[in-house]
């Protein structure tokens, strides 16, 4: 990288910027209140940089840092109105981020990885019909009839009636009937 690009991403890091934002919403990393957020993996500052908002909910979910008041947290950056556009150093950071992000640089590799596993854990996973999108568990004790009372909830919620068909598009492996019961 050359030096005048290098000088501009050292002179503050991507913790320090997003201390400062934090703070002008009354939350300190590693502080006492609940709302205060507790960072496990430093790599939380970059990938929230670089992604936004989605960076925050996925580097959460994997447990990169956590918050004893989540609510209280969300609304005081709400309500302070912290913003990820309009900072020059912010910016540098982000550019950074997308400039070595390996994601983008090998999407085929990650792909064959995720989906050429076979379907065995697919089937395991997600039961007989491969459906990627959520179970009822109201009444059912097993995925498959968690999954059977969710495409039977959706067919009632939609007005499918007996004889009727739907062609269902982009869940996942597609089910040749969306419920045994309509």
């Amino acid at each position: 990288m050359p030096g005048k690009l290098r000088s501009v991403f050292d002179r503050r890091d991507a913790a320090d910027i997003m201390r400062e934002m934090l703070a002008g919403a009354g939350i300190t990393v590693g502080g006492p209140e609940p709302w205060d957020i507790q960072v496990h993996d430093p790599r939380v500052y970059t990938r929230v940089l670089r992604d936004g908002t989605l960076g925050v909910g996925e580097s959460y979910m994997e447990g990169w840092w956590d918050c004893q008041a989540l609510d209280d947290m969300i609304d005081r950056v709400t309500r302070a109105r912290v913003d990820f556009g309009g900072n020059w150093a912010l910016l540098a950071h982000v550019a950074k981020a997308k400039m070595f992000n390996l994601q983008v640089a090998r999407p085929f590799e990650v792909g064959e990885r995720h989906y050429d596993v076979g379907n065995d854990l697919y089937r395991a996973m997600l039961g007989p019909r491969m459906s990627y999108t959520c179970a009822y568990f109201r009444a059912a004790e097993t995925l498959d009839a968690a999954q059977e009372a969710k495409l039977d909830l959706v067919c009632r919620k939609i007005g499918l009636g007996p004889g009727m068909r739907v062609l269902d598009l982009g869940c996942g492996w597609a089910s040749p009937r969306l419920s045994p019961h309509r």
